[in-house]
């Protein structure tokens, strides 16, 4: 799998085989939506697939004011592939923003910012290449309803996999009986694991749109999934994220289902995570690995993985970026939430996966969550990283006994570092700590990005009475 097209050329010659009628292009934005506008394939021309599409910056939020709204699209002609969903041939292409004003790639665009992150480990002497492989967890569920009023409040989801429906009567048929129980849906077969023949419709038709695919099971939680792909160049990994939602959530859509990537929906059960393994490398030579050290670590994967110890707080604003992603970062829940590293150890933070040779030697990063956005997920810990690797930041660790099991007090004592446990936190510790993120990430686009998350995640959930509230204050 991988690229249909390598050119412009053969992106034409491409079009013309499978009879494209329509060319959709697509962009990010800071919260990692993917947006797209569609042009007739007989609209499109060599010139404009050079030169850009035009589009209104101003109507993307936290980006361009009104006065200065106009923006080019650049599309990158390689990314090209086609719709599975579509009635009619269309092609998408991945697209850059482009900035007139300034006459560079736009400063907020996530897809730009990642690929200064390349280009500044190159710069640095450091590296040639990074890879990453995200693991995105997610959930399908058959229902979803939520309220959020000035006087009402509330939520419901609901999956035939869920054992609240152990008395449920339904409508079409008697019920079955056969869940998987909380935290008990990893492996099972069918008919507990209800959701085999759904993965495998997502599994086939990521390798049609050009993933890798090479396996895919049932996670821990109740109507819980993943599936895995082969990794990718940063770039790469992060557009590949966003073609693996987009399959999965259309999958479930047409099959009357509802996907989501929200780290917690389900109170008491395992929530989804998006564990990212990563790798540096310089002229065809993995700069992680060396032989004998501990899980084959060399000292640049150490201070690496300290960088990103040592910045968790900023890297969480981007890797962990709405207020859900801390209710999965409690204990209890296989939540990698202390800042350490360790061999084959899932509780830590930093897990170096077991048995990996020369080729595969990595770090796992455990805690980041699919609410990021990809691009500035991956760019933030690869420049945390970076900043490590110059200033030979040593991690905390290793560790390997069971992290989980530690109290909150044997934690602090031990001098165990820890992710921030909201995301008010994690935005404080951006502003403080934001210099080794430049210049790659500017200054404007940092504040920019703090102001949109505090205006519009911290503040408002903030201001919110509950339902707990409720339970546990009303009569107080």
């Amino acid at each position: 799998m991988g690229k249909f097209v390598n050119n412009i050329d053969e992106f034409f010659k491409f079009c013309e085989e499978n009879e494209v009628e329509f060319v959709d292009l697509r962009f990010t934005d800071i919260k990692g939506a993917w947006h797209h506008l569609t042009y007739r394939m007989s609209a499109v021309n060599a010139e404009n697939l050079e030169n850009g599409f035009p589009f209104d910056g101003s109507s993307i939020e936290a980006w361009q004011p009104i006065n200065k709204s106009d923006m080019i699209l650049k599309p990158d002609v390689p990314t090209a592939f086609l719709d599975p969903f579509t009635a009619d041939p269309t092609i998408i292409l991945f697209c850059d923003v482009y900035d007139i004003y300034k006459g560079e790639l736009y400063e907020k665009c996530p897809r730009s910012i990642a690929k200064k992150a390349l280009k500044h480990a190159e710069e640095l002497g450091i590296a040639d290449a990074a890879y990453f492989g995200p693991e995105n967890e997610f959930f399908i569920f058959d229902h979803v309803e939520f309220t959020d009023n000035i006087n009402e409040a509330g939520y419901k989801v609901d999956s035939e996999e869920g054992e609240w429906n152990d008395p449920s009567r339904f409508d079409d048929y008697g019920n079955m009986g056969h869940r998987p129980r909380t935290k008990g849906g990893y492996f099972p077969v069918q008919p507990t694991d209800s959701m085999v023949d759904l993965r495998a419709e997502m599994m086939l038709l990521l390798e049609e749109v050009g993933l890798e695919v090479v396996l895919g099971h049932h996670e821990v939680a109740q109507a819980q999934g993943e599936i895995g792909v082969v990794f990718s160049d940063i770039i790469g990994a992060a557009d590949n994220v966003q073609k693996y939602k987009y399959v999965v959530k259309m999958v479930a859509h047409l099959n009357g289902k509802s996907a989501t990537f929200m780290p917690k929906p389900l109170f008491g059960d395992n929530g989804n995570g998006m564990h990212v393994h990563q790798s540096l490398w310089k002229e065809g030579r993995n700069l992680f690995y060396k032989e004998g050290e501990y899980g084959n670590l060399s000292e640049m994967a150490l201070n690496y993985a300290g960088g990103i110890f040592k910045h968790a707080a900023a890297v969480a604003a981007f890797t962990n970026p709405s207020t859900n992603s801390y209710k999965r970062l409690i204990p209890g829940f296989e939540a990698p939430s202390i800042l350490t590293f360790s061999s084959q150890n899932r509780s830590a933070a930093c897990r170096i996966p077991y048995g990996a040779g020369e080729k595969a030697t990595r770090i796992e990063m455990r805690f980041p969550d699919s609410s990021s956005c990809p691009y500035l997920a991956f760019a933030a810990m690869m420049m945390a990283g970076l900043d490590g690797i110059k200033n030979k930041t040593v991690p905390v660790g290793p560790m390997d006994e069971d992290l989980f099991e530690l109290t909150l007090d044997e934690i602090r004592e031990k001098g165990i570092p820890q992710m921030p446990h909201t995301l008010r936190e994690a935005l404080e510790g951006l502003i403080c700590d934001n210099d080794f993120l430049q210049p790659v990430f500017s200054q404007e686009f940092i504040d920019t990005y703090q102001h949109y998350m505090f205006e519009r995640q911290v503040w408002p959930d903030e201001s919110r009475p509950t339902a707990f509230e409720f339970k546990t204050t009303y009569s107080c």
